[in-house]
């Protein structure tokens, strides 16, 4: 499944902490998913047989607000002519904050991704977990843990390892038999440590060195092996290029895999905001070294939109919605990228404080 570009995941973010915002007194707020082919009628249908059954509830304040939020909702999704590419999420019910008065809203949004789940339901707040599950991040990572006696390889996919592979050595314990001199045996055990680290050196590259997603490897296990592993010269250079970073880990079996994970936390977030940090830094160095083909500040970066003259807009997401909404109309009209800014970064701060827009042009204008 692809992430979201900064745009999707801006403007689902501002959605759903918006509707998480909303409770109701009783189980009255309506939830409605709607999956991607499925025969928005049929949806239709199925609330208005809830109409029915609402119609049996004992609280009479509880049954008009369900009672209505389900017409709204009924009346809204009659509105689609047919269920959109990837599904609907819809959201209706008595949203006043004030106990006894009413202000009945709905709400629906089209997903970035395509929604698999169908579902009703009337509950206090509304179910947002589908949509949440589209904002956690989907990034690749391989996976290593290993020491002289064992190898396991998997990739981190959003927040799932998934295994490929395990690999046993044949390195000798570290109790020569009889007769053996100790020269001999020592050298049987580099023998076998050299063959072992070839073989997952070759694991790796089959797994890895063609994968399109993948967004770096991560190698981990106890003790001096794995800089052994990593700095010798058994691992091809396409694929030691992707390598992040070393962790010391206790553990080398599926136990070791999630202690990996866990202790890579800082790498994974970073990993994150990697591609704005990039983006944000090629900006700033422009501004500082060639200063003529950048631009900053809402009005000069509007300016040079409608020329036809921006290759990327910086947007923090710190502007309002209205604002982001119509770069980004002038922006679709010359084919220019639009991606969105946080502030979790000090680079994204440095956006904040030049004027929350910024822009890579495609040649000088002044």
């Amino acid at each position: 499944m692809p992430n979201l570009t900064s745009q999707q995941e801006f403007k689902l973010k501002k959605f759903v902490k918006k509707m998480a915002q909303y409770r109701g007194s009783h189980t009255e707020l309506v939830t409605v998913y709607v999956p991607e082919g499925y025969d928005m009628n049929k949806i239709i249908q199925h609330l208005a047989q809830e109409q029915g059954t609402a119609t049996n509830i004992k609280s009479k304040q509880t049954k008009d607000n369900v009672l209505a939020a389900l017409e709204r909702m009924i009346q809204h999704l009659k509105l689609y002519k047919k269920t959109p590419e990837y599904g609907l999420a819809a959201f209706a019910g008595n949203v006043s904050d004030r106990p006894g008065q009413q202000n009945y809203e709905v709400w629906s949004i089209e997903p970035p991704l395509p929604l698999k789940l169908r579902l009703y339901r009337c509950d206090k707040e509304f179910v947002l977990q589908p949509l949440e599950e589209m904002l956690e991040s989907t990034d690749v990572f391989g996976l290593v843990v290993m020491d002289r006696r064992e190898a396991n390889i998997a990739v981190l996919r959003g927040k799932t390892i998934v295994p490929l592979l395990r690999s046993t050595s044949n390195v000798p314990g570290k109790q020569r038999a009889g007769g053996q001199s100790a020269q001999r045996f020592e050298r049987l055990r580099e023998g076998a440590a050299k063959e072992f680290y070839n073989r997952i050196a070759e694991h790796m590259k089959e797994q890895f060195l063609n994968m399109k997603e993948l967004k770096g490897i991560i190698v981990g296990g106890p003790g001096p092996t794995k800089q052994e592993f990593v700095e010798g010269n058994y691992i091809t250079n396409e694929v030691k290029k992707k390598i992040l970073t070393l962790k010391d880990i206790t553990y080398t079996d599926a136990f070791g895999l999630q202690e990996l994970v866990d202790k890579s936390q800082d790498i994974l977030a970073e990993a994150e905001v990697g591609k704005e940090k990039k983006l944000m830094n090629e900006f700033l160095e422009k501004l500082s070294k060639s200063p003529e083909i950048v631009e900053y500040g809402e009005k000069q970066v509007m300016h040079a939109l409608k020329m036809g003259a921006v290759d990327k807009v910086l947007v923090s997401e710190t502007v309002p919605d209205e604002v982001v909404e119509h770069i980004e109309e002038e922006a679709k009209k010359v084919g220019t990228t639009v991606e969105i800014i946080s502030t979790e970064t000090r680079e994204g701060a440095q956006l904040v404080d030049l004027g929350k827009v910024g822009a890579l042009l495609r040649f000088q204008i002044s």
